[in-house]
């Protein structure tokens, strides 16, 4: 089983040859009517990742697939829940002793001290597989029809009816990835997914062939189009994307940090730190293209859904001041504070199902971690 959000140890690093990154940060851009500052980095690639055959995690994700396959085609929906409640516990020692306590900092840094962190922990895990047997009842054909509610359709189409499309910038909870892209779907609403190349669950060549691809193919069944995002490539998928906004479509973004050259760091609840990608905001910012957030929580295991479209973020441009004048093409000051609405919204989602929360905000600041050269985010399924 992936957990998205979880570091790295160094000796996995070393041993999988992970991509390394030279990053700078490029302003501390003020809001003053927020009393916050957003942090812009850049980041160039140094060395890129080499990629593996084959590890451990392709192996467990598999038996775990091919297991839930089998209950997803054979048994009985009232026994799916308690089945990912039981598998999710087959290795709680470890993941108490070698993730827990990374997560617990983290959660504590966003909600206090006060918050049970061990129980959300275990929430997770049992989120997690259930989330993997939602892809299972996907692929099976089960006839499986769950109550998919979809909040916030009207805000939408009201920015659609402006002509300059709108792009949906997704949070990381478990049933987005599939159950997201369903309800925009079945609302009769044709949308273009932009992603990354890694999308899944493994970044090794035998999970780019063969565990990544169901998930893809399922989740492509309610798209229109799927944009692959390269960094060598950049140029062309961002024309790709100006191309669809033009033409008055809806695309969808998720926060992966590391597909780009660019990131934001903003702080996050009581005292934690999230890293946001700058992307959205840019081009909201740059081409007055509408711009919402959009969580999706499991409220009823495998019976009810509730997607929530954001009323739309609006940022009133300003000229450029004191420390973005000399960057005013990107008009930093614009994006800072789309990704403080942002920001409001996944805070306010995380409050709502934080056991459904698989990339959580850093109890330290990215220039304040040791050690730290690779990606500032981890890339949990778009």
């Amino acid at each position: 089983m992936r957990l998205p959000w979880f570091g790295k140890s160094r000796r996995a690093d070393r041993a999988t040859s992970s991509a390394i990154y030279h990053t700078e940060i490029i302003a501390d851009v003020p809001v003053p009517e927020r009393g916050e500052a957003v942090r812009f980095f850049s980041r160039r690639l140094v060395r890129p990742a080499k990629l593996r055959r084959f590890s451990n995690r392709d192996l467990r994700e598999s038996l775990l697939l091919a297991f839930l396959l089998v209950v997803a085609a054979t048994l009985p929906l009232a026994s799916w829940a308690p089945i990912c409640a039981w598998s999710s516990k087959l290795r709680l020692k470890r993941h108490l002793r070698k993730d827990f306590p990374r997560y617990a900092a983290s959660v504590r840094a966003v909600f206090g001290d006060r918050v049970d962190a061990e129980t959300l922990f275990k929430g997770l895990l049992a989120a997690v597989h259930r989330r993997q047997l939602l892809l299972a009842a996907h692929i099976t054909g089960h006839g499986w029809s769950p109550e998919i509610r979809l909040e916030g359709l009207e805000g939408l189409r009201a920015a659609l009816r402006r002509g300059r499309g709108a792009i949906i910038w997704c949070d990381q909870f478990t049933a987005q990835t599939i159950v997201g892209k369903r309800a925009l779907h079945e609302a009769g609403l044709d949308t273009h997914q932009v992603s990354v190349n890694f999308h899944g669950f493994s970044d090794t060549e035998f999970g780019l062939r063969f565990l990544n691809r169901p998930l893809i193919a399922v989740e492509n069944r309610f798209l229109k189009s799927r944009v692959i995002f390269e960094r060598g490539d950049a140029y062309q998928v961002t024309v790709r994307m100006q191309r669809m906004l033009r033409e008055n479509g809806i695309v969808l973004m998720t926060n992966t940090t590391h597909a780009g050259t660019t990131f934001t760091e903003v702080d996050m609840g009581e005292s934690g730190w999230t890293q946001l990608a700058s992307a959205p905001a840019n081009f909201a910012a740059r081409g007055g293209t509408a711009l919402f957030a959009m969580s999706t929580f499991e409220t009823v295991p495998f019976r009810e859904y509730h997607a929530v479209i954001s009323p739309e973020l609006v940022s009133a441009a300003k000229p450029a001041t004191g420390a973005t004048r000399d960057m005013a093409a990107k008009n930093l000051e614009v994006q800072a504070r789309y990704i403080l609405l942002k920001r409001d919204r996944l805070l306010e989602a995380m409050k709502s199902h934080p056991e459904q929360m698989m990339v959580w905000a850093g109890a330290e600041r990215f220039t304040e971690r040791s050690g730290d050269t690779t990606d500032a985010g981890a890339d949990a399924s778009s």
